[in-house]
């Protein structure tokens, strides 16, 4: 399963000023929540506030499922390996994650640990405004792209321990989307060293990460007085 090339998804859905329930708005929120039983997501649009509503619906529709972990990095203030090390040590409550994404200690490895104590079946992971840290250092970015995406496929293919299903939301400006076009990019293939066989791909079977592209409807956002009540 790869990202979709020729289409982008966009939710479906009616305009809460047409004179829709809350309920019947946030029909898009369960078409993301299947999309996300299979695929990781990439979500774009071209209005910062557009973004920062769909992320936060996003986030409290997928808190009220059940054995479900939300965690969110928040990407406006995450520009390189550090930064995002910091918010991850606050967010899995692991404040010794060296600077480094393989290796011991690094952050494959902290992500994995965290399995270990994890009661959740489900765990989501949301990069908001993850455009940011694509422009300012785009090699870290990609690094930290596949080995969040190949943690993910490693403990649902791979792992004895008991399973958990982890997904991946990007939300970002067009930018990002743009990043998701290029076959190179690590949103639709695993990174390799010098042409060798990608490690991920070794260690999943996986040819390439599955992510989707999905671009971002204002049509079908709930006005947010309205989030609670969903």
């Amino acid at each position: 399963m790869g990202i979709m090339k020729s289409t982008r998804t966009r939710a479906k859905g009616r305009s809460a000023a047409a004179g829709s329930t809350p309920a019947q708005t946030a029909e898009w929120l369960l078409d993301a929540g299947q999309l996300l039983e299979e695929k990781h997501l990439v979500a774009w649009s071209r209005s910062p506030t557009d973004r920062a509503l769909f992320g936060a619906q996003v986030a409290a529709h997928l808190f009220a499922l059940r054995d479900t972990q939300v965690i969110q990095f928040h990407g406006s203030k995450m520009t390189d390996r550090y930064t995002f090390c910091a918010q991850l040590e606050r967010a899995i409550g692991n404040d010794h994650i060296r600077r480094v994404i393989e290796g011991d200690g690094g952050v494959v490895d902290a992500i994995r640990q965290s399995l270990e104590s994890a009661s959740c079946k489900r765990r989501f992971f949301i990069w908001h405004d993850a455009h940011v840290m694509l422009r300012s250092d785009p090699s870290a970015f990609s690094r930290l792209v596949d080995a969040l995406a190949g943690v993910c496929a490693e403990s649902e293919y791979v792992s004895e321990d008991r399973l958990v299903i982890q997904r991946l939301v990007f939300i970002g400006a067009p930018s990002l989307d743009v990043y998701a076009e290029d076959p190179r990019g690590q949103f639709r293939a695993w990174f390799s060293e010098q042409g060798e066989k990608p490690l991920w791909r070794c260690i999943t079977g996986l040819k390439r990460p599955p992510f989707l592209r999905y671009e971002i409807d204002p049509a079908v956002l709930v006005d947010p007085a309205a989030i609670a009540n969903i």
